[in-house]
């Protein structure tokens, strides 16, 4: 006897990038439990077009205004009259918070995501959090949000999704410590004196995971583990010395649980993000699907404590973790400054952790009591970096 199951109807904020795809790559696989009703796209217009073209949204958003009508033009010319196109921040947030979405998967990369998920959260959506800005920039805010609006924030990045789920094998009293697992990126080997000659292209070879520029760079400076020991943090309500790094270049166990009495509880799962997304979605069910791991590929397991030193950014995430909100804002927007800086040939490799220390250093601590209050404090980081990158300071 067949159970039904009430169709959940989506938001995909980040439509067009990887996370959105894998999400309507599940919606195709099942299509009894998900119903795609709107979508914030990028600025990848062909992409968008297609995706109104399959998926039909009430409403779809572009980055930008110039995008929104290059994409009305083509759906006119496509004969389609009947989806609204709207752009930017207002636009995504109409998306977010549409009356008829009850779950909204928040994957818009950086700090434009965030006044949507934020809204999405005060119209009491549950959100499927891929996106580690709202946490890193805004996490007292978004859990405090979340406590007073009843709604569960399920976490789609493998490792916090990986924590979820060992969690359920204990309380949260009863948990001594997590491990987020790193693979290390493409430099866990690299000698510590070649650092300085790293290039871009080097950086963007990522060993596992395919992805955006901005996150392949953070994995390959471990940036991007110390956004998640942040994320940790509020997520799972724990202090940075109980969220623990571990690099495990295999990257099939996602992460681990200890608990008091000894017990480690891992998750162990394909290295493919619909797996993890799909588990967001059904919670607390859990759907039958092809996603299956093939128990060879655990006959070596490595696991060895991250170098502080080669990988400072590491040092700084944590830092900024026990700083506050107003040092976590820096660091994300200093990172992505810096980051881009690196991309385009400004500064070296190491010149991106140098860079976040200046501004960290620089930075004033205020903890925000509103949404606009953080992306004040996000613009005058971001103002910040680009003057110490401009200042010529970052040069080895």
């Amino acid at each position: 006897m067949s159970i039904h199951v009430p169709i959940k109807k989506l938001a995909i904020l980040g439509s067009t990038g990887s996370i959105g795809h894998s999400t309507l790559s599940i919606c195709e696989s099942y299509p009894d439990r998900y119903k795609v009703v709107t979508l914030a796209a990028g600025t990848n217009v062909d992409v968008a077009l297609e995706q109104c073209i399959q998926w039909c949204p009430k409403i779809i958003s572009m980055a930008t205004e110039k995008c929104a009508n290059a994409l009305l033009k083509l759906l006119h010319q496509a004969d389609i009259y009947d989806i609204e196109v709207l752009h930017g921040s207002a636009g995504a947030t109409r998306v977010a918070t549409h009356p008829d979405v009850n779950f909204v998967v928040s994957a818009i990369v950086g700090v434009a995501g965030l006044e949507a998920t934020y809204a999405a959260i005060c119209a009491g959506k549950t959100i499927g959090l891929a996106n580690k800005e709202c946490l890193v920039a805004a996490g007292d805010l978004i859990i405090a949000a979340a406590r007073a609006n009843r709604v569960a924030l399920l976490p789609i990045d493998s490792e916090h999704n990986a924590i979820h789920q060992a969690m359920r094998g204990g309380t949260p009293a009863e948990v001594k410590q997590i491990w987020l697992t790193a693979s290390g990126g493409p430099f866990r080997n690299t000698p510590a004196a070649d650092f300085a000659r790293i290039t871009p292209a080097q950086a963007l070879k990522h060993p596992t995971w395919t992805m955006g520029q901005r996150i392949t760079i953070d994995s390959a400076t471990m940036m991007n583990k110390g956004f998640e020991v942040i994320e940790a943090c509020r997520l799972f309500d724990l202090p940075p010395a109980k969220v623990r790094v571990t690099v495990h270049p295999q990257s099939t166990v996602h992460s681990l649980v200890e608990f008091v009495d000894g017990s480690i509880l891992a998750q162990i799962s394909v290295t493919d993000m619909r797996l993890p997304i799909l588990y967001a979605l059904a919670y607390p069910e859990r759907p039958v699907s092809d996603l299956t791991f093939d128990l060879k590929s655990l006959n070596q397991l490595d696991f060895s404590p991250p170098d502080f030193d080669r990988f400072p950014c590491l040092r700084l995430a944590y830092e900024a973790a026990e700083a506050g909100p107003s040092a976590c804002i820096a660091l994300n927007a200093a990172d992505e400054i810096a980051v881009a800086a690196f991309l385009e040939g400004r500064i070296p490799f190491l010149g991106i952790p140098r860079t976040i220390e200046a501004v960290l250093a620089k930075t004033v601590a205020v903890a925000p009591s509103s949404i606009q209050q953080v992306l004040e404090a996000d613009q005058r980081a971001r103002a910040t970096a680009r003057q110490v990158v401009a200042g010529g300071a970052i040069v080895s």
